[in-house]
């Protein structure tokens, strides 16, 4: 969760391409670079942008080791010494800018932008697709949740089926991102100043004589914060009257038991039976958690069968994005610097979706004024001045069917890539979890709610102006 040694956190022909462009002495030539990713992943109307802390860190800290120097002298390539020398001088110098955490982003849009000599936006590469690919996509499967249990308390609990510790840290603040309440992880809400949330497991009843003896001696080394896991034997025989059971004993002492978790077996039926036992014993207050596999899919079933859940905790299908675990974000190259100028380069493919946007350019979100809904992302030349206090209307262009077009008369115009870096000094200022939070909420406040539905989500249009679409046409004719 450090900087330390992340310098080599990368793929090895990144080197080798930094050696080459060191050799024949066009290290220092300017490049630009967009991130973007192709295609939404769970069937989503939208993807949420998040890793954009840990790639500030990871930027600020890149230096590399003299024990990062001495494995590049071991490697087979035998790198010429002033190459390794040349390594030792390494600083960021370029400029970053990117959709801030919480951004509600969409496919073939750039969420983040690099400008820097190819010497230094090439070692990047594959740390910023790396922290952005992981951190978004779990943010994303985390905003899917948050869509169908709006109102009720969502923990992250997945931090011992996470790939990794890294996996776990970071994947715990992705979901605390986007409206999450508490995590399990304490090394993240440590870190990350997050709600840390938790009871005892199944071992704790197991060890004691029986269930009412660790139920009561639970409540008397943790009277203000009591939740009771029932189902290690009998949930509705064993487990829940024992707890209440344990809940009067707290009574007696002024004291309140907050919750049941159920972990196991049909968490529709035990919860509608639970709650009926605690409301006929006089808890009616007592809250019942559950976890086990959850995800959105089982959430939206277990709320349609009238489920009496309050709160949720979302464990291995949240964390490894079981049902989608890769974004697919790419890093491409889409200007070179010629005679002191960029010219945009397009990389074309046999799979058409892979054919790059060329050029640098900046990304706008079109805000109807009349109705305070987004129209579409618009993507400009970074020349381009976009001015929505115009009376003139923008057209916006499908940019695969022409023909399908909408006219936007009043809008404001909000750019998504905003400086995080410029001339390799921070200049964002990061913010908390609980301010991504707010911001993410209110961006979702700005779309329909056909493109946030779960299920079959409107597409939600990014379209290019005609000068990036001329610039796309005539580099494709170029390789006619």
């Amino acid at each position: 969760m450090t900087s330390e040694h992340l310098m080599l956190h990368t793929d090895k022909y990144q080197i080798n391409m930094m050696y080459a462009h060191w050799k024949h002495h066009t290290h220092h030539q300017k490049a630009i670079f967009d991130v973007y990713f192709r295609k939404l992943p769970f069937g989503n109307g939208f993807a949420v942008a998040a890793g954009l802390e840990r790639i500030v860190h990871y930027i600020q800290g890149l230096k590399f080791s003299e024990e990062e120097i001495t494995f590049l002298a071991s490697q087979e390539e035998n790198y010429d010494l002033q190459f390794l020398e040349e390594l030792r001088q390494f600083k960021f110098t370029g400029d970053i800018y990117a959709a801030i955490e919480g951004t509600l982003v969409f496919p073939n849009e750039p969420i983040l932008r690099v400008e820097a000599s190819i010497f230094e936006a090439q070692i990047i590469e594959t740390a910023i697709l790396n922290f952005m690919n992981y951190q978004s996509l779990i943010a994303t499967k985390a905003a899917r949740i948050k869509q169908v249990a709006p109102n009720d308390i969502l923990m992250e609990f997945g931090t011992r089926r996470a790939q990794e510790a890294d996996a776990a840290i970071w994947g715990a603040r992705a979901a605390c991102l986007v409206g999450f309440h508490a995590t399990s992880n304490m090394r993240a809400a440590m870190l990350f100043n997050l709600s840390a949330k938790g009871t005892h497991a199944h071992a704790w009843v197991q060890i004691h004589d029986n269930e009412q003896q660790a139920f009561d001696r639970y409540a008397e080394a943790l009277p203000d914060d009591v939740t009771l896991l029932v189902d290690t034997y009998d949930t509705l025989r064993e487990g829940v009257p024992h707890a209440i059971e344990t809940a009067r004993k707290l009574a007696e002492k002024g004291k309140q038991l907050k919750a049941i978790r159920l972990d196991s077996g049909d968490l529709a039926y035990l919860s509608k039976r639970a709650r009926k036992m605690l409301d006929e014993a006089g808890f009616p207050d007592v809250k019942i958690v559950a976890s086990n596999d959850l995800d959105e899919n089982i959430i939206v079933e277990l709320k349609a069968q009238g489920a009496q859940i309050d709160s949720w905790g979302i464990g291995t299908k949240l964390i490894t994005a079981s049902d989608n675990p890769s974004l697919g974000g790419v890093y491409k190259l889409v200007a070179k610097e010629r005679n002191g100028q960029y010219e945009p380069v397009i990389k074309i493919s046999g799979n058409p979706e892979k054919i790059t946007t060329p050029g640098k350019k900046n990304v706008y979100r079109i805000v109807n004024c009349d109705t305070g809904k987004a129209e579409a992302d618009y993507i400009v030349m970074h020349d381009e001045v976009l001015d929505s206090s115009s009376e003139q209307p923008l057209m916006l262009y499908d940019p695969k069917h022409s023909y399908i077009r909408r006219k936007v008369s009043r809008y404001s115009a909000q750019p998504l890539l905003l400086p995080i870096f410029i001339e390799g000094q921070c200049v964002y200022k990061l913010p908390t979890v609980q301010e991504i939070a707010k911001y993410h909420q209110s961006q979702l406040e700005l779309f329909w709610p056909e493109t946030l539905r779960k299920l079959n989500p409107e597409k939600y249009a990014v379209v290019l102006s005609d000068t990036v679409w001329n610039i796309r046409k005539e580099l494709l004719s170029q390789h006619d």
